[in-house]
């Protein structure tokens, strides 16, 4: 499972509508992968969690995924449509 399906798996299961989850995958500047999550706007709410504790836990959990696959540098983006 790449890091992107294993992203989507896990926003898919917070999200009211999983079907309008978006995730996608570019290399930025000195080898860091950016992974952009867009989510609906009326979804924030249940992915970003109370004090943002869900999207913490988000990139903890995709943070470590990344590190067991040696995926190297990772920046999350978690952005609304």
């Amino acid at each position: 499972m790449s890091i992107v399906e294993y992203a989507e798996f896990l926003v898919k299961g917070i999200c009211k509508e999983p079907d309008l989850v978006k995730v996608s995958s570019y290399d930025g500047e000195e080898d860091i992968t950016i992974l952009d999550i867009l989510i609906p706007e009326d979804a924030m709410g249940s992915v970003i969690g109370k004090s943002g504790r869900n999207a913490n836990a988000l990139r903890t959990l995709i943070q470590a995924y990344a590190y067991v696959n040696k995926t190297g540098k990772l920046k999350i983006n978690i952005d609304s449509f």
